[in-house]
């Protein structure tokens, strides 16, 4: 079990850009691949983006293609959500996640979860 510590969310007006930050606990950080999902008010936690133990595969929902990118340090334990062109259909709790293994897009295949994060997006 690894502890994940998200950051980074706030308020911002359409058109804007945030970066979300999860900060991962322990030495293996390395060996997890990372997702980041949201969830909506009203709706399921979905997924958004993933990246791979090393940083060379990342995978994204159709609908933040183009939007966003994903990147890790792993140096530092962080993965990033880069986030810009935001609509308010952004607008959520975002949440970052590990697994073991290779990469996945649903919530079941993930471990370990952060407590979350709002972003709001205003038009």
């Amino acid at each position: 079990q690894v502890l994940l510590v998200e950051s980074g969310g706030g308020k911002v007006q359409a058109g804007g850009s945030l970066r979300l930050s999860c900060a991962v606990s322990g030495r293996t950080f390395s060996t997890y691949a990372m997702g980041w999902f949201r969830q909506a008010p009203g709706k399921e936690r979905e997924f958004v983006a993933a990246v791979s133990q090393g940083g060379g595969i990342t995978l994204f929902a159709d609908s933040v293609k183009g939007r966003f990118t994903i990147s890790r340090d792993n140096a530092k334990n962080t993965v990033y959500l880069q986030m810009s062109s935001l609509t308010p259909e952004d607008t959520g709790v975002y949440y970052c996640a590990a697994r073991s293994g290779i990469l996945r897009t649903t919530n079941d295949a993930y471990e370990s979860w952060g407590q979350g994060t709002q972003v709001s997006v205003s038009s």
